[in-house]
């Protein structure tokens, strides 16, 4: 989880400016999918929202957007580069996995999809490195997302033992500079799990250690 201003300053490590704007639509769409879930009280009609979701972000490939405005976003940021809407339609996939009626090993590790895909996106927007782990923290940091809104309390500690050893092993790795704003949201997300509170200096100091050294 990471504040508005967070936010800000991580889009600020990307790159260029181009790779700013398609890590932002890609971001705001997840916040839009999560807002699907989050306000879904059935799970068949949270299915069926989703899945308009992954249909209409495919659709993308062979068709302008409708006037919404996250779809519009993303076919004018973040479809360049040889970026399908097909591959972004499956973090909508992957927000599926949260509606079953218990989340087990294979749904928490079909709802890590939703962070590999985000920021291998926003990694070939932005030129990362082959060597960045860029699916790794990926998926520890839907993981750690994840864990803190799970009721379960089993649940909810096998998301985090599973963030846990994803996100060390990504932020062990020295990221390239075209990646930091990515790695940076790595390194958040460990302080989440950590107990570190939202507004900490520290939070501000370590992702700023990260955008100068990439480690």
């Amino acid at each position: 989880m990471i504040t508005e201003p967070e936010r800000r300053m991580i889009l600020s490590y990307a790159p260029t400016a181009a790779a700013g704007r398609g890590l932002a639509a890609l971001l705001v769409l997840d916040d839009k999918l999560a807002e699907t879930v989050r306000t879904t009280t059935e799970p068949m009609l949270g299915q069926i929202r989703l899945q308009w979701w992954h249909d209409a972000l495919a659709k993308l490939d062979s068709a302008p957007p409708p006037a919404e405005p996250v779809l519009e976003a993303v076919a004018r940021d973040v479809l360049r580069d040889g970026v399908a809407g097909e591959r972004v339609a499956e973090i909508a996939q992957a927000w599926q996995a949260v509606l079953q009626p218990e989340l087990d090993a294979d749904g928490m590790k079909g709802f890590a999809l939703r962070g590999a895909c985000l920021f291998e996106l926003a990694g070939a927007l932005a030129g990362a490195s082959p060597g960045d782990p860029l699916a790794l923290a990926g998926e520890g940091w839907a993981l750690a997302d994840l864990a803190a809104g799970l009721t379960d309390p089993g649940e909810a500690a096998a998301a985090r033992m599973n963030a846990g050893q994803a996100l060390a092993s990504a932020t062990a790795a020295r990221w390239s500079r075209n990646a930091r704003a990515l790695g940076a949201m790595a390194h958040l997300a460990q302080l989440d799990l950590a107990g570190v509170p939202l507004g900490s200096p520290r939070r501000t100091l370590r992702a700023l250690w990260h955008r100068l050294t990439g480690k």
